[in-house]
């Protein structure tokens, strides 16, 4: 019976540190990602902020006719930045759930 649950402990460490593993993964591409884009942004001096990431209606009202040659690129930038919060979110989520499922068995 203590081996079953040292089994289970052992591959809950191994999920908890994988999770970990692949939350930096995704945070180091995204990064890259993003950053090839931002410096795209940054070099024709495209400005907007948060509140037009997560509003679509106030992009497509506010940013888009004052840069509409780099469209493109602001939608590429956008995109990545929320898949990479969607992406983070889900990974703290089953770090913490693996982690409280640790505790239980411990």
């Amino acid at each position: 019976m203590a081996a079953k649950h040292e089994c289970m402990y052992i591959l809950l460490i191994s999920i908890v540190i994988g999770l970990f593993v692949a939350m930096l993964f995704v945070n180091v591409y995204f990064r890259v990602k993003v950053l090839k884009v931002y410096k795209v942004l940054v070099q024709n001096e495209v400005e907007f902020g948060a509140a037009h990431l997560f509003n679509r209606q106030k992009m497509e009202e506010e940013v888009f006719p004052r840069y509409p040659k780099q469209r493109e690129a602001i939608e590429t930038f956008v995109r990545h930045i929320r898949y990479s919060i969607r992406m983070a979110t889900v990974l703290i989520a089953l770090i913490t759930l693996f982690g409280a499922i640790l505790m239980y068995y411990r």
